[in-house]
């Protein structure tokens, strides 16, 4: 995957001085590395059953949106608080400069209902950790957690035990 590694750009001190940016926009704006970034992603869950997947808003809908489209699953999405129309679930995540929260529909996921989740990138694994606490508080399964990007260095996965957790790129 290193020629995709190649397409995503690293921009230092953004959102703020001392964070080294990993901005896949450049990996999206190129057809092939787009259709080989999601063809690569469904090859990483290629041996799991499941029925869902979830991804948190906003790049999570970039990757997950495509990935359940290609494998014919169904997509739900985990949004910011009050951005759902129906009765939600809310789980909360810690930011470097504060709290955030997430909601899941309550009828997105019945219980027993496999799923993976997935976004764009692993960092230190908050916001990711938040869907799936949704997902499990709906009594849906996890049966996997998935990533475009992970960065080795802050050991997101960490958080994820007790979960398969995959990648296709890491940094």
């Amino acid at each position: 995957m290193k020629h995709l590694a190649d397409k995503i750009r690293s921009i230092p001190d953004f959102p703020k001085e001392g964070i080294l940016f990993r901005d896949i926009t450049t990996l999206l704006v190129e057809g092939d590395a787009l259709r080989q970034a999601i063809d690569g992603m469904a090859e990483l869950c290629a041996d799991l059953d499941f029925d869902l997947v979830v991804a948190p808003e906003a790049r999570g809908f970039i990757v997950g949106m495509p990935l359940a489209y290609k494998l014919g699953k169904g997509f739900v999405p985990v949004r910011k608080a009050g951005k759902l129309p129906g009765p939600t679930r809310r789980a909360s995540y810690q930011l470097e400069y504060g709290e955030d929260h997430l909601e899941i529909h309550e009828d997105a996921v019945r219980p027993g209902q496999k799923v993976i989740v997935v976004d764009d990138l692993l960092a230190t694994g908050g916001t990711i950790q938040s869907a799936v606490d949704l997902v499990e508080s709906l009594g849906g399964e996890v049966a996997a957690v998935l990533f475009l990007i992970e960065l080795n260095d802050l050991h997101g996965r960490d958080s994820l035990k007790g979960h398969i957790v995959r990648s296709l790129i890491q940094f």
